[in-house]
């Protein structure tokens, strides 16, 4: 119903951010990186999901159409909403989730909050033909799951750890580069 939004950021909270265009201030649920990237006060170009519920209904919204697109088919899978759907956007980049889901990675998914071994192996098993065959180009996931652990090992959080590793160049290849320049996004003291 609602394709996108463009105005300007009238408001960023953690998990919402108010999108103003003409006069009317829509809430959008974003993921974390999306959130990031929206700055108050700014211009913003916003794709947008409208989900309906029996008590509410509610706009996610994504600055990238294949974003969108794979929010859409998670939540096409039966016991996925948009709540956990956004979560799992929270995981990595969107060719590394397809990358992942199509080669079997649960633990890309189980990790995150609300999706149990049973409900991965459901997604798996309903969008790895969907997917196909991705691209292998950019960081391996085994690679990207040793930067994960190590940098969780060191004490940051794992959804700290997420967050720099998405920043990461891919030009950065070996689980060592990786680490250290994760560090360097983390603190810029630890390289």
């Amino acid at each position: 119903m609602i394709g996108y939004l463009e105005g300007t950021v009238g408001y960023k909270g953690e998990k919402y951010t108010i999108v103003e265009v003409a006069g009317v201030g829509y809430r959008v649920f974003v993921n974390a990186e999306t959130g990031r990237k929206l700055i108050f006060g700014s211009p913003a170009k916003v794709w947008t999901h409208l989900h309906q519920r029996e008590d509410a209904i509610e706009l996610y919204g994504f600055l990238d159409q294949s974003e969108l697109d794979l929010f859409e088919t998670l939540i096409g899978v039966s016991g996925v909403g948009p709540r956990t759907a956004l979560s799992i956007l929270n995981m990595a980049p969107v060719d590394t989730l397809k990358r992942a889901i199509s080669s079997g990675e649960l633990s890309y998914l189980t990790k995150v909050s609300g999706i149990g071994r049973k409900t991965a192996e459901k997604i798996m098993l309903e969008l790895r033909e969907k997917f196909g065959k991705v691209s292998t180009e950019g960081p391996q996931l085994k690679e990207e799951q040793d930067v994960l652990e190590a940098l969780e090992s060191l004490g940051y959080t794992a959804r700290d750890a997420r967050e720099a590793l998405r920043r990461v160049p891919d030009e950065i290849k070996g689980t060592s580069g990786r680490v250290k320049e994760a560090l360097k996004i983390l603190g810029g003291n630890h390289g």
